[in-house]
């Protein structure tokens, strides 16, 4: 991985104060079935997995697994291919 590979953070099972802090209860909700397909963020994202197992891999770098009970960040300006191999069930909230 090069220097200027966006970098996903995933952080397993936080706390619910954590949780509570960022708000996450409030955030809207999104679902997909099982699938694959190209995403570029043009702003930063930070995600809550409910349900389902995703490995995202960002152009030009490694892919990353994540699933139930993952707190998941991923940069402003990341293009990368979503593969969904569970159906998927998440909190998010994007930023600039």
């Amino acid at each position: 991985m090069t220097a200027s590979t966006p970098i996903i953070q995933v952080t397993s099972n936080p706390s619910e104060a954590e949780l509570d802090r960022l708000g996450v209860k409030q955030w809207p909700i999104w679902e997909k079935e099982a699938s694959k397909f190209d995403w570029y963020y043009d702003e930063s994202e930070t995600c809550y997995l409910l349900a389902g197992r995703v490995t995202v891999t960002p152009n030009g770098g490694e892919p990353v697994t994540f699933g139930v009970g993952d707190l998941v960040q991923f940069p402003v300006g990341m293009g990368c291919v979503w593969e969904i191999h569970e159906a998927v069930k998440k909190h998010y909230s994007f930023s600039t």
